[in-house]
């Protein structure tokens, strides 16, 4: 009695409907775990970021010697600098794997296209957000990623020039820039948070998809406890995964050119993003066309945000779907290639390369999934007549 009294208050009756007594498919892999740790990978940026701030000078004068002022006399400053900036990688790592795994079981087909829409609109904050972030400590990549990439914005016609000086705050990337980037890297994760609930409210709307890819409307347990400790397992193996980074390797996913001081004076020889920009970067650098690299990365995330719309297949999961797997595992293995070109020389045979695995990229999305979908259901359909 004393539990149904409590579940009359609206916020604890909507945590007991979403989190507790969400009827879950009983028949979920660890796979479908990635949400839940993308969700913890959020939190901890936001409360490292937060505390980060509090000792963070947002000053092209001040702004290296205040991190570096963290790292060396702030109690724990080293920690929390650490598990921001690896906490970055981490969340892009497992946001990646739901993806992936998103792709795998067709979990942005219909009924889902808001969720997987919500999805992309949080990747392309996420993005933004962590290439602001980027600029923050005020080193030499730090500054030159950032001329580099907002000069891309003086590619479109006739506004170009004035988009990107409004970028800057002026005409080059100085003072004006780092201060509003400040501003905006403390802002969007909130945003983000706000476009994860809604994300949450979604995909609860019709149901987790599962690994058969059907409509489950039966066969189904609440979320606590049976997944909620499925999904503790995996916080432990991410938090182990995590700590390796934090404590024993904190530099490995990062530039070693950003702990020298931003110098506007001196080019640094093979300018290049985090590592999680490096597929995209790759599709841009593949491109002589300054504005044709821009509309391809445009067209990226078009591609990603019309896949719901584009997918034609009655079927789901990949696990049905022989040759779409064998097109799905390419696809992730040009992905890797992508990633891998876009820390190489711009040069032979690396621009080939790119340029190759870039038109697989849209292949995959433009054409493989539309036309392999109708291929299927014509084999279906004379299957049955059959």
């Amino acid at each position: 009695m004393k539990r149904l009294s409590l579940l009359k208050q609206p916020l604890l009756n909507t945590v007991n409907e979403h989190l507790i007594d969400y009827p879950t498919p009983s028949n979920l892999s660890y796979w479908w775990g990635f949400g839940s740790t993308a969700g913890i990978c959020l939190v901890l940026q936001i409360l490292t970021g937060i505390f980060l701030a509090m000792h963070y000078t947002p000053h092209i004068d001040l702004a290296f010697l205040s991190v570096e002022h963290i790292m060396r006399d702030v109690e724990g400053g080293w920690f929390l600098r650490y598990m921001h900036a690896n906490g970055a990688s981490m969340f892009f790592i497992v946001v990646y794997l739901h993806l992936f795994r998103n792709l795998y079981y067709g979990s942005y087909a219909s009924p889902r296209e808001a969720v997987w829409i919500l999805g992309v609109v949080i990747l392309l904050l996420m993005i933004l957000t962590a290439f602001i972030g980027y600029v923050l400590p005020w080193g030499q990549m730090s500054f030159w990623g950032a001329t580099v990439i907002t000069s891309l914005a003086s590619a479109i016609p006739v506004v170009g020039v004035d988009v990107t000086h409004w970028l800057w705050g002026g005409f080059s990337v100085d003072n004006a820039t780092l201060n509003r980037f400040f501003s905006l890297h403390y802002l969007l994760p909130f945003i983000i948070a706000g476009a994860s609930i809604l994300h949450l409210a979604a995909l609860h709307q019709y149901g987790s998809n599962n690994p058969l890819g059907c409509l489950a409307t039966v066969d189904k347990v609440s979320f606590y406890p049976y997944f909620f400790f499925k999904d503790l397992v995996g916080w432990v193996v991410f938090a182990l995964f995590f700590s390796w980074f934090i404590f024993f390797a904190p530099n490995t996913l990062g530039h070693p050119d950003n702990y020298i001081p931003a110098n506007p004076m001196s080019t640094p020889a093979h300018i290049v993003p985090e590592w999680y920009f490096l597929p995209v970067y790759a599709i841009l650098r593949s491109i002589p066309n300054k504005l044709a690299g821009v509309l391809a990365i445009g067209l990226v995330f078009v591609s990603l945000l019309l896949l719901p719309f584009l997918n034609t297949s009655p079927l789901r999961s990949a696990t049905f779907r022989p040759l779409y797997k064998k097109l799905f595992w390419l696809f992730v293995a040009d992905a890797l290639l992508l990633g891998w070109i876009g820390c190489q020389p711009v040069e032979d045979p690396y621009v080939l390369i790119g340029q190759l695995a870039s038109v697989y990229f849209f292949f995959y999305f433009l054409i493989a999934i539309p036309f392999l979908g109708k291929f299927e259901t014509s084999l279906l359909q004379g299957s049955a007549r059959a």
